[in-house]
C-alpha cells in the first residue's frame, strides 16, 4: 500500500469541504479527496439558495425565531445563534471569493421559500449550488497549498494512540484500484448526505452516507440519524427518474393542488403551500394514500411566464427535457428523501467525539436543524460551520503534532473478498426499498422491527467484498447507515418534525426532549 503524509485530510469537494481547504491552506498542506470528478457534490445540485440576514425587513431575532420554529423544539439555542449570526459574514466571503448571487435593480435578489416570515434567500437564479462550486473550485485551483484528488474514494479512518486519534484515511484510487494510506495530523469529513438510502431521492448518486459510516466505525458519535427531510416537491416524471423542483418555486407563488385542483395545504397550515418541509411533505403523503393519486401538482400560473424563465431556467429546462411545459401545465410532484438533519456529532467549531477528526456540511449533526431544518439553512450551515472548524485548526495541529507517534491502523480489519462486477446492486437495491417502505414519511414500530430483519439479513451477505471495489464500499457504507437511522428511530418514542410514528402521534417533551446519539460498542 502506498502511504503519504499531509498536515490536513479533507473528504469531500462541496461548499464545506473546499471553503475549510481555502482557510486551511493558511495554516499548513491540504489534501482534498473526493470520490468522483470535482463538482460532483451535493453542493452543485442545490437550486433554492443561501438564507441570510441581508435586507432592512429582516432580522437576527426573525431568522432565529424561523429557524426554531421548523426544528420543532430540538434546535439547540447556542448553534442557531452562531448560525445567523455570523451568516452574513460568511456569504459575503462567498461573494469575494467570486460567487454571483442574481441581481435584482443594483441589489442583491431575495427569495422567500418555506417556513420563512420574509424573503432572504441569495441565489443564482435557480442553480445556486452550482455557481457556489464554480467559484470555489476556482479559489481551490489558485491555491497551491491544496492538492485535489479525482476519483478517490475514502474506504476507512486510521486511527492510532489511547486514548484515539484520527490519524489520517485509507483512500481507494478508483481509476487505478490503488490503495495510499494518507497521514494527516487533521482530517475533516465533508461528505454530505445519504438520501440514496431511500428509493426516491432528490440526492445524486454519490450520497451514500460515507463520512456518517466512517466515523461510526472509527467510534465517533453520530446523532439525530431518524430525521431524514424529504422534500414535499421532486418531480414524479414518466420515465420513473427525479427532478428536485425548488421550494423557491412555490416562494414566488406557486400552489400545490390535488389532482383534481383544489388547494392542497388550506385548512392545513397558516402558512399554505409554503408550510415547513414536514408538514407539506406529510399532507402531500397523506392525499397520495387517502386517494390512491400517484401525485400531487404543483401549479404555477400565478407566476407571470417570463418570471418563471428568468428565475427557474434549470427547473424550465430539466422539466422540458421530460416533457412538462412549466408556464402552461403544472407539475405533478411527490415527497423524495433530501437532507440527513443529523449527522456526527459535533461541537461548535465543528470537533467530534473522536479527537483529530472534524466534520462540516450534512454529514454533520451540529443542533441547528433540529427535527426539521429551515429550507436554504444548509448552505449556510456549512460556511458557518467549516469556518469555525478552521479557526479551531492551530490549535489542533499542534496537539496532533504532539501525539503523532505510533502507526495509525484502520479500526477493523479492511474488506478482502472477491470482487464482483455488478454484484452488490441487489444489496444497494434491497436497502433502499426497506427504508423507503418501512422507514419513510409515516412509521410504525412493526414497520421499524420489519426494516431492521430486512437489514439484518441483508448484513449476513456483506462478507465477500473486496476494499477494492467501488460499488462495494459504498454499499457497505449505505447499509451501515440504514441500520443507524433505523435504530435512531426506534429509539424515538413520539413524533416530532420529520420523524412521525403512528404509535406515538404526539410529541413527548417530558421524555423525548433530547438528541438520539449512537456510539459504537466495543467488544
Amino acid at each position: 500500500m502506498r502511504e503519504e503524509t499531509c498536515d490536513v485530510l479533507v473528504i469531500g469537494s462541496g461548499i464545506a469541504g473546499l471553503s475549510y481547504a481555502l482557510k486551511a491552506s493558511q495554516h499548513g498542506d491540504v489534501v482534498l479527496v473526493t470520490k468522483k470528478q470535482r463538482a460532483q457534490s451535493s453542493t452543485n445540485y442545490a437550486q433554492g439558495g443561501i438564507a441570510a440576514v441581508w435586507s432592512d425587513d429582516d432580522s437576527i431575532e426573525l431568522h432565529a425565531r424561523d429557524t426554531f420554529v421548523a426544528g420543532a423544539g430540538l434546535c439547540h439555542t447556542s448553534a442557531v445563534r452562531m448560525l445567523v449570526e455570523e451568516g452574513p459574514a460568511r456569504v459575503r466571503e462567498l461573494i469575494d471569493w467570486g460567487v454571483r448571487f442574481t441581481q435584482e435593480q443594483e441589489t442583491v435578489s431575495l427569495g422567500r421559500e418555506g417556513g420563512h416570515s420574509v424573503r432572504r434567500i441569495l441565489h443564482a437564479g435557480d442553480l445556486t449550488g452550482r455557481e457556489i462550486e464554480r467559484a470555489l473550485l476556482s479559489a481551490v485551483a489558485a491555491e497551491p497549498r491544496i492538492t485535489l484528488l479525482e476519483d478517490h474514494l475514502a474506504v476507512d479512518l486510521l486511527v492510532r494512540g489511547t486514548p484515539p486519534r484520527c490519524a489520517g484515511a485509507i483512500v481507494l484510487d478508483h481509476r487505478t484500484d490503488t490503495l495510499t494510506r494518507y497521514n494527516a495530523l487533521v482530517v475533516l469529513l465533508a461528505t454530505g448526505g445519504m438520501g440514496q438510502a431511500w428509493l426516491h431521492t432528490t440526492n445524486p448518486d454519490i450520497a451514500t452516507g460515507d463520512g456518517v459510516a466512517m466515523a461510526y466505525r472509527a467510534g465517533a458519535q453520530v446523532a439525530n440519524l431518524e430525521f431524514m427531510q424529504f422534500h414535499p416537491t421532486a418531480l414524479d416524471a414518466p420515465d420513473g427518474s427525479t427532478f428536485l423542483i425548488s421550494e423557491a418555486v412555490r416562494g414566488e407563488g406557486a400552489i400545490l393542488r390535488t389532482p383534481e385542483g383544489a388547494p392542497l395545504m388550506e385548512g392545513v397550515h397558516p402558512l399554505g403551500s409554503l408550510a415547513p418541509r414536514d408538514i407539506v411533505a406529510r399532507a402531500i403523503d397523506t392525499m397520495m394514500k387517502q386517494t390512491g393519486a400517484p401525485h400531487a401538482l404543483l401549479d404555477l400560473s400565478p407566476i407571470p411566464a417570463e418570471r418563471i424563465e428568468t428565475r427557474f431556467p434549470g427547473i424550465m429546462k430539466e422539466c422540458a427535457a421530460r416533457g412538462f411545459d412549466i408556464r402552461r401545465e403544472p407539475i405533478p410532484v411527490v415527497p423524495a428523501a433530501h437532507y440527513a438533519c443529523g449527522g456526527i456529532r459535533t461541537d461548535a467549531n465543528g470537533r467530534t467525539s473522536l479527537r483529530g477528526l472534524f466534520a462540516a456540511g450534512e454529514v454533520a449533526c451540529t443542533g441547528v436543524h433540529g427535527a426539521n431544518r429551515l429550507a436554504s439553512n444548509s448552505l449556510l450551515e456549512a460556511v458557518v460551520y467549516s469556518h469555525r472548524a478552521a479557526q479551531a485548526l492551530p490549535v489542533s495541529l499542534a496537539q496532533a503534532a504532539r501525539t503523532s507517534d505510533g502507526r495509525s491502523e484502520p479500526v477493523a480489519p479492511l474488506p478482502r473478498g472477491r470482487e464482483r462486477d455488478g454484484a452488490w446492486q441487489a444489496v444497494r437495491a434491497s436497502i433502499r426499498q426497506a427504508l423507503w417502505e418501512d422507514v419513510g414519511l409515516v412509521r410504525t414500530d412493526a414497520r421499524l422491527e420489519r426494516a431492521a430483519r430486512r437489514l439484518e439479513a441483508l448484513r449476513a451477505g456483506m462478507n465477500d467484498g473486496s476494499v477494492r471495489d467501488p460499488e462495494y464500499i459504498e454499499v457497505r457504507n449505505l447499509l451501515e447507515v440504514a441500520e443507524l437511522v433505523v435504530r435512531s428511530a426506534r429509539l424515538r418514542r413520539e413524533s416530532r418534525g420529520l420523524h412521525h410514528n403512528t404509535d406515538y402521534p404526539y410529541r413527548d417533551n417530558e421524555r423525548e426532549l433530547r438528541d438520539t446519539v449512537l456510539e459504537r460498542a466495543w467488544s
